[in-house]
């Protein structure tokens, strides 16, 4: 595991990184506009990213200002 790391993880970090921003994103929007559903999806599968930017370009509430 030690090697594994050392070897890919100039790639790994990134990528983790990467979702944690996009999951953490998406997963606030779920909450504040009540879609459980989605909230789950995007805890539960871990995609790079896809699903939450998914989320947040096609499926989030758009806001009234």
């Amino acid at each position: 595991m030690e090697d594994l790391l050392a070897q890919y993880g100039f790639i790994l970090i990134p990528l983790i990184i990467w979702e944690l921003i996009w999951k953490g994103i998406a997963l606030w929007k779920c909450g504040r506009n009540n879609q459980l559903v989605w909230f789950v999806v995007i805890l539960l599968i871990n995609s790079l990213g896809i699903v939450p930017i998914v989320y947040l370009l096609f499926f989030q509430k758009k806001s009234r200002r």
